[in-house]
């Protein structure tokens, strides 16, 4: 099942044998509970906070006590999600007090509003309305025709770079926020997503009918986005979902990998069910070990070749860095989910073996590798927070922690 993160494996670790149990504490819903413990190591508050903050926003507050430099997005949250009671089943990236860090963005087009579509102005007022009407590269044509031109104190690569960059802008505009002019001869409006979006996405909690290139699309256009958005500096903290803790799909479609077909989706029918007994989740509540459980490993298999292709993203030609190495060699990127293999009547096989992975964080940690490291998650994000310079910890203060130096480089 992680066949697709083979490409990736000398610029990842994998941790095997990590433990949540301790997020289920309100006993609540596994799937809730393990979503709430991911990244922060604590059970829920109620249903629309976590129990503490999560890394990354540790991270960004002891780094920038007074806030990020001007221009850029202090936390930049998206996804593709479906699954919507309980706020921490999509939304993995909080404050101190537990509030979620960021306001979430689940479409393309606002997760590129957020990013590249603020222009500001000393008239706020007219900065609304002139937004309406321009791209968002013509705030900047001026500054790219000197950084370009005979004047410019750039060298010949970094002239390049530049206007790779603002293609590529060009480019995401016009498949995600590109608008009709009023004589209509303005690009047109791209089609209106199949996806579906706000409560309809998860009527009653039963769930809906997917086709999987629907759903890999809309994911892929939001990874192009938020990969462009690291790479030209305009996000550094926040986090991004590919579906929810205990998502209800019943999803439809052959499913290929690198021009192979690995399976050929259709829950309701596989399942011989209607509404949520016909979605994909189920088969994580089916897990035997005496069994093939051949759909399972395949919704498992795809889930990870999305992943892969987000982090893909940061690790290609438009992502290398001054050192020689690639974005996603020199960040920190965590990677987890809910739970283990479904089974609510045994919360330690629930929320033990819970799946996670990071990169190297520019030699902070070891990769290229698959690592049993039999321990509380609590102990391996306060490790990673050790080891980012962060001083403090997670959790209870009281608490007796234990650092895992194994994944340390």
């Amino acid at each position: 099942m992680l066949e697709p993160l083979k490409s990736l494996g000398d610029k990842l670790l994998i941790l095997r044998d990590v433990d949540q149990v301790r997020c289920d504490e309100s006993g609540i819903n596994a799937n809730f509970d393990g979503a709430s413990g991911a990244f922060t190591a604590e059970p829920p508050q109620g249903e629309a906070k976590s129990g503490g903050p999560s890394i990354d926003q540790v991270i960004r507050r002891a780094h920038y006590p007074n806030g990020l430099p001007d221009g850029m997005v202090p936390t930049l949250l998206g996804g593709t999600f479906f699954r919507r009671s309980r706020v921490s089943r999509y939304v993995h990236s909080y404050n101190p007090d537990g509030t979620v860090a960021g306001t979430m963005q689940e479409k393309p087009r606002d997760l590129f509003e957020r990013v590249f579509g603020s222009v500001s102005f000393l008239d706020e007022s007219s900065a609304r309305e002139r937004h309406l009407k321009r791209s968002v590269l013509d705030s900047v044509v001026g500054q790219y025709k000197y950084y370009t031109g005979n004047r410019s104190p750039l060298g010949s690569v970094s002239k390049g770079r530049v206007a790779e960059h603002l293609d590529r802008i060009r480019e995401f505009e016009q498949r995600a926020f590109s608008m009709q002019d009023a004589s209509g001869n303005g690009p047109k409006m791209p089609p209106a997503s199949n996806i579906a979006h706000g409560g309809v996405a998860d009527p009653g909690g039963e769930g809906i009918d997917m086709i999987l290139d629907d759903l890999t699309n809309e994911w892929r256009l939001m990874s192009d986005l938020y990969a462009l958005a690291i790479q030209m500096d305009k996000a550094r903290f926040g986090s991004i979902t590919f579906l929810a803790a205990g998502e209800r799909l019943r999803v439809k479609g052959d499913y290929v990998f690198e021009g192979r077909k690995i399976f050929e989706f259709d829950d309701a029918a596989q399942h011989d069910a209607t509404g949520s007994k016909g979605c994909s989740h189920e088969w994580w509540h089916q897990f035997n070990e005496d069994k093939e459980n051949e759909a399972l490993r395949a919704h498992a298999h795809m889930k990870m070749r999305e992943v892969a292709y987000f982090l893909k993203r940061l690790d290609d030609e438009n992502s290398m860095e001054a050192n020689g190495k690639s974005i996603l060699e020199n960040s920190l990127f965590t990677v987890s989910t809910e739970s283990g293999d479904g089974r609510h009547s045994d919360v330690k096989r629930e929320l033990s073996g819970v799946f996670h992975a990071i990169t190297g964080a520019n030699g902070r940690f070891k990769t290229g590798k698959i690592m049993d490291v039999g321990a509380e998650s609590i102990d391996v994000y306060n490790t990673i927070l050790d080891s980012m310079d962060v001083s403090g910890c997670l959790g209870p203060t009281a608490r007796d922690h234990t650092g895992i130096d194994r994944i340390r480089a």
